[in-house]
């Protein structure tokens, strides 16, 4: 007897996911759980150079600026709360400093530009379809930073706006770096504030938009949103807000990622650096015993034959 519906995946190409891959990770916070993961198992990666990135729109400008290799100038920032922000960031890139705050914005830009240029695969995750215009330059915000709710305009993007931003955002990568494989899926955090029925029809309107582009060349799905929702349909896959999932469902979610997106000698690979990992993370009962120096010697001897394989892995 089965207790649970199990969605049906299968690899959709050849070009999987390897430790010589170079990965561009941009998008919500969903993003950043599976961006641990390829830290964590030491894959080359670039994640969020513009911290968590919610809607379509904020992720074309990003990439739009990154592509041109377009730098930012005191007028695109703004002063408020005794901080400097970039309404095109996430606040954690806000800062005290001005020249700080230029300094880092425009180093994202340029470590964003040439991960564009080399990334094997792009992993973009949407979270909502409701974005915020600035009433004073009618441009859409990543962030709101805190600024009065009516200084914006809160705004719904159909299908179609959201699908002509995916495939810009897509042209864009395409014209610098045409072999890239472009992964979109939807995050499974619920953005409740929104209410109820907004968050059901944001979510709706980004996987209908992606859909219109996954049967081009090199654009993947991967339902992601559809995990959480129905195979981990069960408050107890969430965290205490009941929002976000839980990290026993990002493993689950995780997991299933590996089996179609992560080649076979690759995983192989991430078991020898998860030993790794739980090794440097082992807290011994007696530092000074020949067994725990026994220990090290051995975890010292697995390093270097895993970097001794694959000059990045650091650790």
């Amino acid at each position: 007897m089965k207790f649970q519906t199990e969605i049906p995946l299968k690899q959709q190409t050849n070009n999987l996911i390897d430790y010589d891959s170079n990965l561009l990770l941009l998008g919500s916070c969903f993003v950043e759980n599976i961006g641990k993961k390829f830290s964590y198992y030491k894959f080359k990666s670039l994640q969020n150079p513009f911290g968590i990135l919610f809607n379509p729109k904020a992720i074309e400008t990003l990439v739009n600026r990154a592509v041109h290799n377009k730098v930012y100038l005191e007028s695109d920032l703004l002063f408020h709360n005794e901080q400097w922000h970039c309404f095109d960031a996430h606040s954690k890139l806000s800062h005290t400093s001005k020249g700080d705050l230029l300094k880092n914005l425009n180093e994202a830009i340029q470590q964003t530009h040439e991960q564009i240029y080399s990334t094997t695969h792009l992993i973009i995750t949407l979270g909502t379809a409701w974005l915020y215009r600035f009433k004073e330059t009618n441009a859409f915000v990543a962030n709101c930073h805190k600024v009065p709710q009516r200084q914006f305009d809160k705004v719904l993007l159909t299908v179609e706006e959201v699908k002509v931003s995916l495939e810009e955002i897509k042209r864009m990568i395409k014209s610098v770096n045409p072999k890239a494989n472009i992964i979109f899926t939807v995050s499974p955090v619920r953005h409740i504030k929104d209410g109820f029925v907004e968050n059901a029809q944001s979510k709706a309107h980004l996987i209908s938009a992606i859909h219109q582009l996954v049967n081009q060349e090199n654009v993947f799905y991967f339902p992601s949103f559809e995990i959480m929702m129905d195979e981990l349909r069960d408050y107890r896959f969430y965290n205490d807000d009941m929002l976000h999932p839980s990290s026993v469902a990002v493993d689950y979610i995780w997991e299933k990622f590996c089996s179609i997106w992560i080649s076979k000698e690759a995983q192989k690979t991430m078991e020898s650096v998860n030993e790794i990992q739980k090794g440097l993370q082992h807290k011994p009962f007696n530092p000074d015993s020949e067994a725990h120096k026994t220990f090290l010697g051995r975890l010292e001897i697995k390093k270097e034959e895993i970097q001794n394989k694959f000059n990045h892995i650091k650790f």
